[in-house]
Order: C-alpha cells, then sequence, then structure tokens
C-alpha cells in the first residue's frame, strides 16, 4: 500500500511559499540589482498561465481529476496535448510564473529559490504521482515514462 502522501500542501501552495522567499530575498538580500522589468516578464507568465490552462483542459477532458491531493482518483492518463512535451505541465507552468516572479523583482537572489521549487515538488508531489500512476496504469505508464520527461528537457 502506498502512503499517498508525504505531505499535504497542494502544489500551488508550494509556489506560494517560494514566491514569498523569493520577496523577502529580494528585499533583504539583494544580489547584483539588475534591471526590474515588468514587461520582460509578461513573456514567462503569460507561458505559464498559458501552460497551466491547456494542461487543465485536457484533465476536464479527460474527466479525471485535477486535485493534485488525490491522484489515486485518477480516472484515465492524459498523455496528450502539453502532456507529450512534459510529464508535468502545470507544475512547469507554475516554474515559468514564478520566473516571472524573479524577471520582475529584479535581483538575482529570487533566482535562488527556483531549483528549490524543483526539488520541492518532485521530492512531495511529482514522486508520490508517479508511483501512484504506475500503480494503476502499469506498463502503459511505463512506456510514457519513457517516452516524455518530467521538466521538459531535464531528465530528473
Amino acid at each position: 500500500m502506498i502512503d499517498y502522501y508525504n505531505t499535504k500542501i497542494p502544489p500551488p501552495g508550494y509556489a506560494l511559499l517560494a514566491a514569498g522567499l523569493m520577496y523577502w530575498l529580494n528585499q533583504h538580500f539583494p544580489i547584483m540589482h539588475v534591471l526590474s522589468a515588468p514587461w520582460l516578464a509578461m513573456f514567462p507568465a503569460a507561458l505559464g498561465g498559458a501552460l497551466d490552462s491547456w494542461a487543465l483542459l485536457h484533465f476536464l477532458r479527460a474527466k479525471t481529476t485535477i486535485n493534485p491531493l488525490t491522484p489515486h482518483k485518477t480516472a484515465h492518463l492524459v498523455i496528450r496535448g502539453p502532456y507529450r512535451f512534459t510529464r508535468n505541465p502545470m507544475y512547469s507552468g507554475l516554474f515559468f510564473l514564478l520566473s516571472a516572479w524573479a524577471i520582475w523583482l529584479g535581483s538575482l537572489s529570487p533566482w535562488l529559490v527556483l531549483p528549490l521549487f524543483v526539488s520541492l515538488i518532485n521530492r512531495f508531489q511529482i514522486r508520490p504521482e508517479e508511483q501512484i500512476l504506475r500503480q494503476i496504469f502499469g506498463a502503459e505508464y511505463d512506456a510514457y515514462l519513457g517516452q516524455v520527461n518530467r521538466w521538459f528537457g531535464w531528465r530528473t
């Protein structure tokens, strides 16, 4: 039996904590304050929002759970749309939104939080989800794992 979750914090909660830490670091320990470019932040923000929306649309069409705290209720394996490029487009979308926030803030210190966010999501969200999906979908999911990376080009 799989312990369904090591944590009860939903991924947007991790993103909000990361955003808060990024803000705090920018305010108290700014490293090399570079150009704060809100106009430039629009691009990763739009990409993150579009990616999250596109992925959500595919979950709704498949009539499967979108709740990251209940992956054991997954009814269908979604491998179309953004899931052809990354196994975790919603988490990738959060990553792009946090990248936009780092650009908006303007120093290098907020960027230190992004690897922490990825590490936490991998450990407390993605790995448990993958265990559960492997249990539910077996060989079909294993084949998908072999074809699509977790985070776009990152083989984690």
